[in-house]
């Protein structure tokens, strides 16, 4: 009977964790460097939706500084996306930790 009701809670997780990867495909996040003047809107999966940029940023002699706060804009989105798909996890599986080295599947 244990057996009979761990098969199940693994397939009621297994089906909890396809729908999280659906919503995790439409769910975005937005990251921001330069004081706001540079903003990147990305999924929670890390796919780049948009990038909005201050007009006063936009001047030929300063292309590498827009470059850098870019980078930077982008960088902060994934790690929100990542702190999102973690707190997903974690109330999805009750606080149970991952083995160190096991990757989730998206």
């Amino acid at each position: 009977m244990d057996l009979m009701r761990m098969m199940k809670q693994a397939q009621d997780l297994q089906q909890k964790m396809q729908d999280m990867q659906s919503e995790l495909d439409r769910v975005e996040v937005e990251g921001s460097s330069g004081g706001g003047l540079l903003r990147v809107r990305m999924t929670a999966k890390g796919e780049l939706k948009g990038v909005t940029i201050d007009p006063t940023l936009i001047k030929a002699d300063e292309a590498k500084i827009l470059e850098d706060l870019l980078v930077a804009a982008h960088a902060d989105a994934r790690r929100k996306g990542e702190a999102l798909v973690a707190e997903r996890m974690k109330s999805m599986t009750g606080g149970l930790q991952l083995p160190p080295g096991m990757k989730l599947p998206f």
